[in-house]
């Protein structure tokens, strides 16, 4: 294949990664922004909603497209009361302490990943697409349900942006965000706020699972890799800046499938984390975060 065609593939590849990076990141940025916590099981929720997508897909049998459904109503809410559970069980026992809560995060990774390594087993198992079709350009054939993935995924980051900032939710978030006690004193249910966002972020990262699921096989060790590729975005964006989050996303999404694709997916991992030593290096609060006097 000539070159051109070539960059043209690891374009489509760059911008299917970075729109479900998008999604993934926004979560943990949203979480971090709102609650001041880094949640080290972000991941894991990731890999709920691919593992759900499976059962959901397994239950209906030879109707993918119903399991597919199925999983994109039952999966964010499964994942959504496990982050609930979650809050109320831990979070706040320890009052949202930072350093109490990457301990806490870490345990639930592990708890959530041995869980389902007991009851879904060590083997990665494929999912069906939902929708399979081909779009054929003058140089090679591209898979339709990837470009579904990425409409999808862009639709509901969209959907995100206009309710947090236009819905009254929005703006307790927003309120909580910059003064938690000022928010409190004007009647804004902060520790409500703090659940719920917890939940939307694992959300987030459940749907994301779920669309990707079909482009790649389902195990009990897949969060790793979106938990490190979105710990570089939110990092490189500015911790808590979801403008940031955004760009970067795209930023990290499309050099790591450009890099994959024509050179090395190890590589590209590595230069990513180098991005960030960079960025911290020059701007220590990201690209779009607050920088220190």
């Amino acid at each position: 294949m000539d070159f051109g065609p070539y960059l043209f593939l690891a374009l489509l590849e760059g911008m299917v990664t970075a729109f479900v990076l998008a999604l993934t990141a926004l979560g943990l940025s949203l979480v971090f922004g709102v609650l001041r916590i880094v949640n080290i099981a972000h991941g894991e929720f990731f890999m709920l909603g691919a593992v759900l997508a499976w059962w959901s897909v397994s239950l209906v049998g030879d109707l993918p497209l119903v399991g597919f459904i199925l999983a994109l109503l039952i999966g964010p809410l499964i994942v959504g009361g496990i982050a609930i559970a979650t809050d109320w069980l831990i979070l706040r026992r320890i009052n949202y302490n930072p350093e109490s809560t990457i301990v806490a995060t870490i345990g639930l990774l592990y708890i959530i990943q041995q869980a389902v390594l007991t009851l879904y087993g060590p083997d990665a198992r494929p999912v069906p697409a939902p929708i399979y079709f081909r779009i054929d350009f003058p140089w090679f054939g591209y898979s339709g349900y990837k470009l579904i993935v990425a409409g999808m995924s862009g639709l509901l980051i969209l959907a995100s942006w206009i309710a947090l900032s236009r819905s009254k939710l929005g703006l307790y978030m927003r309120a909580t965000q910059l003064n938690e006690e000022m928010a409190q004193a004007f009647g804004v249910p902060v520790r409500r706020i703090y659940a719920l966002v917890f939940a939307v972020g694992a959300m987030f990262a459940a749907v994301a699972g779920v669309l990707v699921v079909p482009i790649r096989q389902a195990d009990y060790l897949m969060g790793l890799e979106p938990l490190l590729l979105s710990f570089i975005v939110v990092i490189i964006g500015g911790l808590g800046n979801l403008k940031g989050t955004l760009v970067a996303a795209f930023l990290i999404g499309l050099t790591d499938g450009i890099i994959s694709v024509m050179i090395s997916p190890t590589l590209a991992k590595i230069l990513a984390t180098l991005l960030v030593a960079l960025v911290l290096a020059v701007r220590p609060g990201g690209l779009f975060g607050e920088q220190e006097a």
